[in-house]
């Protein structure tokens, strides 16, 4: 029986802006059910690769396919497909949680959200702020919500961008439980971090990118403990 295709595709990645390559040659496939961690210190490509995924930033070259979908040509197609939490922004100061959760429910005219919700929000510890305007919110509390909005509507390919930055243990606990979630229910998700420990607890495989290139691909069980953490040193080194 042939195995079903992945969910997300990357052959060859490239993206340049102007004269500075960000991504050079990365190739990467995540399967249904399955967590990815793109792991690596800050300028290493991890976001950039994200937000192609996410079809924010445009490839310069290689192929790119999301849930069967080309990200150069069948732009809103991936869009539909993914729940993508940013690394930086995506929220409106003015704005409260449920008027986020609301705006991003209309837009992908979901029916019958308001419990999932409003689930999600307890889940983050957020339910008590579910009206007051996000513009005093910690960076903590934004990455939460932007992950509660990543993941409002189950997509088939989640893409959480450094989740676990700044967030509480509790926060962190929550975000493990949504990404357990989406395997259970057969979704790819990709998590970016510079959080070795984090990324090997959530994930089951690793990608490791340095400079905008990928170093290494390795099992989650590679890079767990003392020779994992040794390990990651000497790839980053």
């Amino acid at each position: 029986m042939t195995p079903p295709p992945p969910l997300v595709d990357v052959r060859s990645l490239h993206v340049r802006f102007g004269e500075v390559e960000a991504v050079a040659g990365v190739d990467l496939q995540a399967h249904a059910g399955q967590s990815t961690a793109l792991l690596g210190r800050n300028g290493a490509g991890k976001s950039t690769t994200m937000r192609v995924l996410a079809g924010v930033v445009p490839p310069t070259a290689g192929s790119v396919h999301v849930a069967g979908w080309d990200v150069r040509h069948q732009i809103l197609e991936v869009k539909r497909a993914v729940g993508y939490c940013p690394d930086v922004g995506g929220l409106v100061p003015r704005a409260t949680p449920w008027e986020h959760l609301q705006l991003s429910a209309r837009l992908r005219r979901l029916e019958n959200w308001e419990d999932r919700a409003r689930d999600l929000l307890e889940r983050f510890e957020l339910g008590d702020v579910a009206h007051r305007v996000t513009s005093g919110f910690s960076h903590g509390m934004g990455r939460r919500l932007s992950v509660c909005l990543a993941a409002l509507h189950e997509p088939q390919v989640l893409l959480l961008d450094e989740p676990f930055d700044g967030v509480d243990p509790i926060g962190v606990e929550a975000t493990m439980d949504v990404i357990n979630d989406a395997r259970s229910r057969g979704a790819a998700v990709l998590i970016s971090t510079h959080l070795r420990e984090l990324a090997v607890e959530a994930c089951s495989s690793v990608l490791v990118l340095r400079g905008g290139s990928q170093v290494a691909s390795a099992t989650a069980g590679e890079m767990a403990g003392e020779e994992g953490a040794r390990a990651y040193r000497s790839l980053l080194d």
